[in-house]
């Protein structure tokens, strides 16, 4: 009795489906092209292709070298206020742009990075020929800071209103020894709020970048007494000792998988070509897709280091005069990290690909997304469109034919997670 009494129950009771938790934001994305405002903001890109791409011009021959961004953070600030922005310069020394949603305890960060791997003095003159632009830095990262400009300029043009509050950010160090500072100060301040990241890195549309590849960078630094190199002949030379470590490191095997790089990517020492040096020192960037393997490189470094200096101790005719000293620094450390498969910034994405034609692969790199992924903060980075070559090189180049299709796209995948304010809302 009690039996036929539940499956009574059971049959009258309203059917409720069963749906992923993510499915009402996919089926929002999937809508987005059909509202007038999104649809606005899209039809913005095409007609001011020359704006974005002078814009671009103009900020890549800013000089931002390592540690050096302010002059480009204060020229990308005014652009994001002219765009109708609140727009500030955090401690840090971040460009953030603020467009507030309906929800302003969740915070989507657009980021692309303000700097350049390209010293002071560098000549950053942008040469144009039709659709190509060549000058160091024009496609990494000048090619993203304009689509973050872009984006700003489309959404203020249709009056687009988020659901959750979109902060658009130019940060700074994310190059060479800047260890991800700038991000790192974005995800410290907003973490309670902070729900998803898009950053866009250099140029094209074809991949998107769900996995954060751990790095790490070190610096090798041996000293000694120093001296006159007739007179002193024979005494330990740290630069010796220092390329007797760096064969022995070039030599250490790494696996195919998984995959794991090695590079030594800065050499310095000495005075003149008659002194023996009283310094050496290396910089060194080490990658893999294991922290283990990480491990076991910065261990051999080291190591080497020691023998290096153990070498040209025993090869020194006079010892009498010093010896020499050794350390092995960390320079920056960027964690790993994973995009979950069912993530909804990863629907939203494959939902702009498909509404713009495009196909986009998924892969492993060490971009600003990789301090939200080592946090369980859903994060990509993905091209800003257009074609690019020759990155953290002299002969660096951009072509923009075609950009606005990543526009497009990085629009609709930012609007996918924020969400878009109905009229009632607004």
């Amino acid at each position: 009795m009690k039996r036929a009494l539940v499956c009574v129950i059971l049959l009258v009771m309203p059917v409720r489906s069963v749906a992923s938790p993510h499915a009402p934001r996919q089926a929002q994305g999937s809508r987005l092209s059909d509202n007038p405002r999104v649809r606005a903001a899209l039809d913005w890109f095409t007609p001011n292709i020359s704006w974005v791409n002078d814009q671009q011009a103009r900020i890549t021959e800013i000089p931002a070298p390592p540690f050096q961004e302010a002059q480009r953070a204060a020229a990308v600030k005014e652009l994001l206020a002219e765009a109708g922005l609140t727009a500030q310069i955090d401690k840090a020394g971040n460009v953030i742009g603020e467009l507030r949603g309906v929800n302003e305890k969740e915070i989507v960060v657009v980021a692309a990075h303000l700097d350049t791997v390209f010293p002071p003095g560098t000549n950053v003159k942008v040469h144009r020929d039709g659709s190509r632009m060549t000058a160091p830095g024009i496609s990494d990262n000048g090619s993203g800071v304009a689509a973050l400009l872009a984006l700003a300029r489309a959404v203020q043009f249709a009056h687009l209103k988020p659901q959750r509050t979109i902060l658009f950010v130019g940060d700074v160090g994310e190059e060479g020894e800047g260890n991800l500072r700038g991000m790192r100060a974005i995800v410290d301040n907003y973490r309670a709020k902070l729900k998803a990241a898009v950053v866009l890195d250099g140029s094209g549309t074809e991949h998107v970048t769900t996995k954060a590849l751990a790095s790490r960078r070190l610096e090798a630094l041996i000293t000694g007494p120093g001296g006159h190199s007739w007179s002193d002949f024979g005494m330990p030379n740290p630069i010796n000792a220092l390329v007797r470590g760096s064969v022995r490191f070039i030599n250490t095997k790494v696996p195919a998988n998984p995959r794991t790089t090695f590079n030594i990517g800065q050499i310095e020492g000495g005075t003149s070509v008659n002194s023996i040096p009283h310094e050496a020192r290396l910089k060194v960037d080490i990658r893999s897709e294991s922290e283990d393997e990480l491990t076991r490189l910065e261990s051999a470094l080291r190591e080497c280091v020691i023998a290096g200096v153990r070498d040209e101790m025993e090869s020194a005719r006079d010892r009498s005069k010093g010896k020499l000293e050794w350390k092995v620094e960390l320079l920056g450390s960027r964690p790993g990290g994973e995009l979950a498969p069912d993530s909804p910034l990863l629907a939203a994405l494959r939902a702009a690909d498909e509404f713009v034609g495009n196909q986009s692969r998924m892969e492993r790199s060490s971009t600003d997304a990789n301090i939200p992924l080592s946090m369980g903060i859903e994060a990509i980075s993905i091209g800003a469109g257009g074609n690019g070559g020759g990155s953290h090189s002299l002969q660096e180049w951009y072509d923009s034919a075609g950009r606005e299709i990543g526009l497009k796209r990085a629009l609709l995948t930012i609007l996918g997670i924020s969400g878009v304010a109905d009229e009632k809302s607004r």
